[in-house]
Parts: C-alpha cells; sequence; structure tokens
C-alpha cells in the first residue's frame, strides 16, 4: 500500500529527528541487475568497482562525458525512516535498491556537499547530484511519496536519500554506524 500525502506529512516530524552522527546500518542491499535485488549482511565498497557486482559499474543512470560511470553516484544512502514509510517487506513492490539503509539525518544541513562518511571501514564523500526519485519511485511508491520528495522546501532535506562516491575502500556490514567525519 502506497503511503498518502496526509501520512508522509505527518512522519516528516519523526523522520527528521533522525540522528544527526552514528547513524546504525539498518539494511544492505545490493542490485546485481536491473528489478534484481540481495541482502547480504556486508557490503565491500570500492573506488573502482563501486559496489562489486552491483549494476552501477555496467548499468549507471549516470555517467560521464567519456561513458564511464559517474563516481558520484556509487553509493546511495536511505534513511530507515523513510523506508519504514514507503516499502514493508510484505510489499509487491520491489525494495528501493538502495545499497545502504541507514537512521540518520540526510539533510545538506547535517551532511553538506563533499562530507566525508565512515561508513564501517570504508570512506564515503557525499556528492551535490540529487537524489529526486525517479520513476521508478513514484512507479512503485505513488505518486505522494514522489512529490513529497520534490515538495517546496523538501530539496534539502534530502527524503529520497544521498548519493555518494567512495573516497576509501572498505567493508560496512549490518549494525555498523555511519560516522561524519568531516564537513
Amino acid at each position: 500500500m502506497t503511503p498518502t500525502a496526509d501520512a508522509l506529512a505527518k512522519a516528516l516530524p519523526h523522520i527528521l529527528a533522525a540522528p544527526r552522527d552514528a547513524g546504525p546500518v539498518t539494511c544492505l542491499c545490493t542490485r546485481p541487475a536491473r528489478n534484481q535485488r540481495a541482502f547480504p549482511d556486508h557490503l565491500t565498497l570500492t573506488r573502482a568497482e563501486g559496489i562489486p557486482g552491483d549494476r552501477w559499474l555496467t548499468d549507471p543512470w549516470l555517467r560521464l562525458p567519456d561513458g564511464s560511470p559517474d563516481p558520484r553516484i556509487q553509493v546511495s544512502i536511505l534513511a530507515s525512516r523513510v523506508l519504514d514509510l514507503v516499502w514493508h517487506p510484505a510489499d509487491t513492490a520491489p525494495h528501493p535498491g538502495d545499497p545502504i539503509i541507514a537512521d540518520l539525518d540526510l539533510s545538506e544541513a547535517n551532511l553538506p556537499d563533499g562530507t566525508l562518511l565512515a561508513a564501517g571501514t570504508a570512506v564515503l564523500r557525499v556528492s551535490a547530484v540529487f537524489n529526486d526519485g525517479c520513476v521508478k519511485w513514484k512507479a512503485r511508491y505513488g505518486s505522494a511519496a514522489k512529490d513529497w520528495i520534490v515538495a517546496a522546501g523538501h530539496p534539502t532535506l534530502r527524503l529520497r536519500g544521498i548519493l555518494c562516491a567512495v573516497e576509501r575502500d572498505g567493508i560496512v556490514r549490518l549494525g555498523d554506524t555511519i560516522r561524519k567525519i568531516s564537513g
């Protein structure tokens, strides 16, 4: 069942009350191919491949002028409070596919572009690329969920999550925390 505009509005204070630092990783996901999901207990993150086995390397939605995958979108992080609002494991709609789900305030005020994050032993850099919720987000979770992401005053809240580049190879595990190390 897709959330209503009213339910989304009422949930906003709870979402904005997420931890500003040391947010726990509650779910990990890989996307080996379109609409396929796997939920491992850890992810390897590399500068060269993003998440080895994830489709970013072979089928990214954003490319550099030379045709290679844009490293600014290697890893996405979605707030667990948003995921809990729009998706439930019993739903027929697929999990959104964000590799890292964490209980963390992802707003620009808390994590400005360029912020470095420790995710397990990996280091990620928050990208300036805005995650506006693609057509699939609207189809899976409803028009209200898509409109909510881009509503006046909401883009800076990054309700659809943040996009990051891998700065230092490492491993992130379920239960690890995501910590700010700069920014």
